[in-house]
């Protein structure tokens, strides 16, 4: 970010700043530097040069912004830099590098000294020793508070009405030590112990030391030591059965050194007042309050394992500083910092998270191939993805290629998958997408060519709109159903035009009923709103409205479940002779059978309703039934949700039980959603936000799974699929966008094989046609001012 050189009115003068951290520090060094009128004064606790980490990581887009605004800083710093390129990751005695990645780090009390130096070098009131006033005596004091007292912030708290923070727990210990000589690349080593899985993050901070000899050496000045920072971590569980709880500071490091003596070469670990402690996640809804403004860990926290948080706390002094320029008063510049920082925050917040959690589940993928475990965990944030690694180390990713089985030239998206008797010829799936284009459930002309387009496009299977099983269990007017046999016909004419004009794209019918979410309005004329008229009468688990306004479903008797269950099979007999090639059961979204998974909604006293297992009961019934009438050959899927993304509803823990109960009763796959249950849940959104549900049914319970929700790039397809993540991966909105999605992905990336194929009247256009001039000459010189 640009950082003006020139001041404008009503900037605050005198700026307290509680914390001596770097983004504290850094942000006084900009504050002053700027504008040197200024009274800045910081105040710190603990001595210059107590430190609670050993080094820190700084990505080159944040040197970039340093370099920018502060080039007296970034001299010191490219200084003292070490670089390398390279991640080792070492599993079950075998180690894989992948090159590349372009690392910088230095010793974070190195960090603070050159932040103190600039500091007092432009005349800024550093404070050691001194704990700051309370936060409102400084905002009656100051023009500006800035607090950057870190995640255990005392001005947070003191205005945590204001700020209203959100601070979670995981589930991991961990422990910041540090090694007297440099480790080669940035390492990830796994031990598996008796009482269960560790692991190890290593990088160095300083030169390597002579004995190691490494094919790619970080560089950087000579050091008077070599050093590394290690983090020993591990779950919650794990940490107490080895009996770390009851270990002293001493005790704990040899321990840890004795864990992992292979990646220290039986050299000891060194601490400095290391404890173990819990990752807090923090996320604050405001981040300012009059002219008191949060930064760093006191605004937002992402976990350690992608490095981000110094990076993050510079980052904010950076745009802190650059927003007080540029705006005429105080309460525009904080409201301009925070609509500026809160996205680039909250994406590397998912991307965190998403490390995180993938690392409290590492014991999922401990027994996958080596090659393919160190794509999983370098692919683990969503950051590094398949393309960027192939450009970043192609022989490593080819290698993972070959070890999954991609033939040469062959994205991985565009490997076959089978299903039972049907072979899928690539992963991508249309997901169903309800159109609300029907006319007395009858599909017509437009799922004809909606359905069409979409099977000529290219994806390996296309699947319809949820199809309900009867006029009730319609979502809308406009919903289709397979209840008559003038409906079964409408699908064959679809079916036969797939099978006939795009051979090698198989068709899916999701069956389904509405449930309580029945009789409702067009999506675009009021979504889940009831109709104003014409309404039909709903049925479900318990007698709950999905919203205040809703209808009032009438509570299912044991005889009405009777005839529910012979109307999906009857449906499913009807598809069967549609034409279909899989059927799906949806038991997601808060529909019918959904309705009886949820605890929020089934309230039931019978013997459908209670625990877990009785509330799978009914689902389980009707998925039993139409296994019994639909084709044996042919696969079928559930569709589930889950999480409700809602206190008390369906968790994680839940999604597994419920994968297990239908891959037990037959289950070829299970298509992993989520949410829709309730009006009041919150879900998490974000890139890729549902696939990690998928990831864990699929390792824990062993059946395959579709992977759904924001997943929007054929470069996430190829990296889920190639991390074991997802079997298929199904896609809505990017279909809508793109009918020829499938075919546009391999053009692409340059693929023509089995995978996919251009249907023959379409040739012409799999290259994309020239646009503008093609023959201007080429610049040879170009002029210096």
């Amino acid at each position: 970010m640009s950082v003006p050189t020139q001041g404008t009115t009503n900037q605050p003068l005198q700026v307290a700043i509680i914390g001596g951290g770097p983004g504290g520090l850094y942000a006084a060094a900009l504050l002053k530097r700027l504008d040197p009128s200024r009274e800045i004064t910081l105040w710190e606790r603990n001595a210059p040069d107590d430190t609670f980490g050993f080094g820190v990581v700084l990505s080159d887009e944040t040197l970039g912004g340093i370099e920018h605004a502060d080039p007296v800083v970034y001299a010191a710093l490219q200084r003292d830099f070490v670089r390398w390129d390279d991640i080792d990751i070492v599993h079950r005695g075998v180690r894989h590098t992948s090159s590349g990645h372009g690392f910088a780090a230095l010793g974070r009390r190195r960090l603070l000294e050159i932040l103190h130096e600039r500091c007092r070098s432009l005349g800024v009131d550093l404070r050691f020793h001194v704990e700051a006033p309370y936060p409102a005596w400084l905002a009656e004091k100051y023009d500006l508070v800035i607090a950057a007292d870190g995640v255990h912030s005392t001005t947070r708290e003191a205005y945590a009405h204001v700020f209203r923070p959100r601070v979670v727990s995981h589930r991991c210990r961990y422990i910041w030590l540090a090694a007297d000589f440099a480790f080669d690349a940035f390492r990830f080593e796994i031990a598996e112990t008796e009482h269960g899985v560790m692991q190890l993050h290593g990088y160095p901070y300083s030169r390597p030391s002579p004995d190691h000899h490494p094919s790619t050496r970080p560089s950087g000045p000579q050091r008077q030591f070599d050093a590394s920072t290690v983090i020993v971590e591990m779950r919650e569980e794990v940490w107490r059965a080895t009996g770390f709880d009851e270990l002293d500071e001493r005790e704990s490091v040899e321990r840890c050194a004795k864990i992992f003596a292979d990646a220290l070469g039986g050299r000891p670990l060194k601490s400095n007042d290391s404890t173990w402690t819990t990752f807090r996640t923090v996320v604050n809804e405001r981040w300012s309050h009059d002219n008191i403004v949060l930064l760093g860990d006191a605004a937002h926290t992402a976990h350690f394992s992608i490095g981000s948080g110094t990076k993050l706390a510079v980052e904010d002094a950076l745009a802190l500083a650059a927003c007080l320029e540029e705006h005429p008063d105080l309460p525009t510049a904080l409201t301009a910092y925070e609509e500026e920082r809160r996205p680039v925050v909250a994406s590397t917040q998912r991307a965190a998270r998403a490390s995180l959690e993938w690392f409290e589940n590492l014991g999922l993928y401990l027994d996958q191939p080596p090659r393919r475990f160190a794509f999983n965990l370098l692919t683990r944030s969503r950051r590094v993805t398949h393309d960027n690694l192939r450009l970043r180390d192609p022989h490593f990713t080819e290698a993972v290629e070959r070890e999954f089985g991609c033939p040469p030239g062959t994205p991985p998206m565009f490997t076959p998958f089978r299903l039972r008797g049907l072979t899928l010829r690539n992963r991508v799936v249309v997901s169903p997408m309800d159109m609300y284009s029907a006319v007395d459930g009858l599909p017509g002309d437009f799922h004809l060519v909606h359905l069409g387009a979409r099977a000529l496009g290219g994806a390996g299977l296309v699947m319809t709109e949820m199809v309900c099983v009867s006029p009730e269990g319609r979502i809308t007017p406009g919903c289709t159903g397979i209840y008559t046999a003038r409906q079964a016909d409408g699908w064959r004419r679809i079916t036969d035009f797939v099978h006939e004009r795009a051979p090698g794209t198989a068709i899916g019918v999701q069956l389904g009923h509405s449930g309580r979410k029945g009789s409702t309005k067009l999506m675009w004329e009021g979504m889940d709103e009831p109709l104003p008229d014409g309404n039909w009468p709903l049925v479900a688990a318990s007698p709950l409205p999905y919203k205040p306004e809703s209808q009032v479903p009438r509570e299912l008797t044991r005889a009405e479940l009777t005839d529910l269950r012979e109307q999906f099979t009857s449906a499913a007999s009807r598809a069967a002779r549609s034409g279909f090639d899989l059927l799906e059961l949806h038991c997601a979204h808060g529909y019918l059978l959904s309705g009886f998974l949820s605890p929020l909604t089934n309230r039931r006293t019978d013997a459908y309703g209670g625990s877990l297992a009785e509330r799978l009961r009914f689902p389980l019934e009707v998925f039993d039934a139409v296994r019994e009438v639909w084709p044996a050959e042919r696969p079928m899927t559930v569709r589930i949700s889950a999480t409700d993304w809602a206190e008390g509803g369906t968790s994680a823990d839940d999604a597994v039980e419920m994968a297990c109960a239908f891959a037990e009763h037959g289950a070829d796959a299970i298509d992993v959603s989520t949410g829709q249950v309730v009006a009041e849940e919150r879900p998490d959104f974000g890139r890729s936000y549902q696939t990690p549900f998928a990831d864990r049914i699929r390792h824990e319970v062993g059946v395959p799974v579709i992977a759904v929700g924001a997943i929007s790039s054929w470069d996430d397809v190829n990296s889920l699929i190639l991390a074991g993540r997802t079997d298929l991966c199904a896609l809505a909105r990017p279909h809508l966008h793109d009918p020829n999605w499938t075919l546009h992905a391999a053009a692409e990336q340059g693929y023509a094989g089995p995978g996919v194929d251009w249907p023959t009247p379409y040739r012409a256009g799999s290259r994309p046609p020239r646009t503008g001039r093609t023959d201007a000459p080429k610049p040879r010189l170009t002029l210096m001012s």
